[in-house]
């Protein structure tokens, strides 16, 4: 059983005991989540799609971690002009695990 969620202005393809890291979510380690943003849920050959969301179906999640991803580098270069700018960024990010998908 699986299904497809949204989250953070993306989408995930989960199944239970999955572990993802999403765009932050106000959530405490240990807390748990309940996601209803789902686009479709699959068990076998029974396939429900939502338009756009799959009526009364939700995600149990409970968070693993919070932290942040790798450091992006952004390096502007003018040529011929001596300018240039260098800049980074760090995405938050929380880890959660899938508990349960309720159809």
């Amino acid at each position: 059983m699986y299904a497809v969620i949204k989250t953070g202005g993306k989408q995930y393809k989960v199944a239970v005991g999955d572990k993802l890291k999403v765009e932050a979510i106000p959530a405490d380690i240990g807390g748990k989540i309940t996601i209803t943003e789902v686009l479709m849920v699959s068990n076998g050959d029974n396939v429900v799609v939502g338009s756009p969301t799959v009526d009364g179906a939700s995600i149990d999640a409970s968070v693993v971690g919070i932290g942040r991803h790798k450091k992006v580098r952004i390096f502007k270069m003018r040529r011929r002009k001596h300018s240039q700018k260098s800049q980074g960024h760090r995405q938050n990010y929380t880890e959660i695990q899938i508990d349960a998908i309720n159809k």
